[in-house]
């Protein structure tokens, strides 16, 4: 199983997905995929995002499997901490958010 990352947004906050594929594809024939998807769901995707959107139509037009929130079995925070190490919230209610956060301010 191979994996793939489609994201967006800008340097400090966005969006990311992830797809699984069986096929080992070339990183130029990815993104070619990639925009195929974008251009048929950019104006009439029902997901919450575009990363979203074009993940779900890789899914159906290529069958990728979206590793989406909802499929998520478990989710598990780590630390040094043995107390701040638990099982997180997961389902279809949840999000996942990343945030990149610039240490030199």
């Amino acid at each position: 199983m191979y994996f793939y990352e489609i994201h967006e947004g800008d340097d400090e906050m966005g969006t990311q997905v992830i797809v699984a594929h069986e096929t080992r594809y070339q990183p130029l024939d990815f993104l070619r995929l990639v925009k195929q998807a974008r251009a048929k769901v950019l104006d009439r995707y029902e997901e919450d995002t575009l990363t979203e959107g074009i993940a779900a139509e890789l899914e159906r037009a290529h069958g990728f499997t979206y590793v989406s929130d909802d499929r998520l079995t478990a989710a598990v925070n780590v630390s040094d901490n043995e107390l701040e190490t638990f099982l997180t919230a997961t389902g279809t209610d949840k999000r996942s958010i990343y945030i990149s956060l610039d240490d030199t301010e």
